[in-house]
This record gives structure tokens, sequence and C-alpha cells, in this order.
């Protein structure tokens, strides 16, 4: 399997590519602010031809170049249908404006086929599996996106702003809730394998069993109701 990342724009937001090898179809995850270009040449290092773009929320540091990219290729965006509303009105979703001289860089909307995911759901994309699971509290739409483990290749989970290298995504824009986000570290994160490669929305790769033994707020739900975690959190 080939997982090609890199951060993109003003927040350093991760977008990955991800292909059963080079040469082959692949999916595009989170192509943020600036990220287009990055994304081609991607796609051109290991010779991909994307099928679809899959989005774990709708903040723009991880959709702004969901039009340009989509609209380039032909192909369609996934994205839960409580952030749908984010890629036309990516204001509102934060509570203020972000500002006109970076408005000015980015093209809001949505690209012309836009599908939306559900809880559970499977998607069978460039010849790979994905479960989607709904995890809000940052978003009320966030999702991640997890890969079975293979003969040579562990478990891989997108975990999108829910979980990062010793920290969690911020509650306190519109849509954010620190209990749900409890609720949703304990239910989608908390049973998956210590092998499990985490590739989340911003910073370093970790492991599950890396976040279970040392991140404040999965050893807070680990522990269960009266555990109390305060460590500073991140995303836009």
């Amino acid at each position: 399997m080939l997982i090609a990342g890199f951060p993109a724009g003003a927040w350093g937001t991760n977008c990955y590519l991800v292909a059963p090898a080079a040469g082959e179809e692949c999916v595009i995850i989170d192509p943020g602010h600036q990220a287009a270009e990055g994304v081609e040449e991607a796609l051109k290092k290991h010779r991909l031809k994307p099928v679809a773009v899959v989005l774990t929320h709708g903040h723009i540091d991880h959709v702004a170049s969901v039009v340009p990219v989509c609209g380039a290729h032909d192909v369609p965006a996934w994205i839960h249908p409580e952030d749908r509303y984010m890629m036309t009105d990516p204001e509102k979703a934060l509570g203020r404006s972000i500002g006109m001289p970076l408005m000015g860089e980015l093209t809001v909307g949505e690209p012309d086929d836009v599908k939306e995911l559900t809880d559970g759901a499977r998607l069978s994309l460039a010849g790979l599996e994905f479960s989607v699971a709904h995890a809000p509290g940052h978003t009320k739409g966030s999702v991640t996106f997890r890969m079975p483990e293979s003969s040579d290749v562990p478990s891989v989970f997108f975990s999108g702003d829910l979980l990062f290298a010793g920290s969690i995504g911020r509650t306190d824009l519109p849509g954010g809730d620190m209990a749900e986000m409890l609720d949703s570290l304990a239910r989608v994160c908390l049973p998956l394998d210590d092998s499990t490669v985490v590739l989340s929305g911003h910073g370093p790769q970790t492991t599950i069993g890396q976040e279970r033994a040392t991140n404040p707020y999965l050893r807070q739900v680990a522990a269960g109701p009266g555990a109390y975690a305060d460590a500073p959190r991140r995303g836009m």
C-alpha cells in the first residue's frame, strides 16, 4: 500500500493520498488550504489517478482545495451531511470571519458531485476498503476512516481532528462539544488494536498503543467517569 502525505497551507493540515501501489488509482483525504499543488505533485510523482476525495470534517483547513481538486479530475467528494454546509459557508463554521486576505485565496463552494457519508459505511474506492465511523466532538459531522490490517501492513486509522499525537481536536468552535468528543474517543478509538497506525489531521503519525499509554484524553476515557484530563487541544 502507498500513503503519501504532506502538511498544507496556513494551518499545516495533513493531506493524504492512498493507493494500493504506485501507478494505480488513489483516494485523496482532506485537501485543505493551498493543498492543490501538493496533490498534483504527489499524483505525478507516484503516477496516481484519483477516483474520490473523502473528508474527515468540513472545516476550511480540511476542505479549501476540494473544488479545484475534484474539478481537475472529475471525481466526487464524500462528506458527512452535518458538515456539508461548511463547504459553502466556512465562516459560519468558525463563528467568526477568517479574514478577507485569506478568503481571497479560497474557492468556496461544493464540487459538482457530493456524496454523503454515514456511520458504519464501508467505502470501496481505488481497490481499497475504508470503514467510516461518525465521531462528533470537534464538529457535528466529523468522521474517521479505518483501513483493515493486511498481511504486510497494520491497520491504518485516519483520525481527522479527533485524535492527535498527545492531544485531541479543539471543541470550542460551533458544533464542538467536549462530552461528544470524549464519547467518540471511547467508542471509536479505544476498541482499536494497539498496533493501529494513526494518521491525523495535524502533526506526526502515532499509534493507538502509544496514545493509550500517554495521551491524557484517551487515558481519561479509558479510566472511566470521574477521570479528568486538561492538556492543550489542536486543530482550527
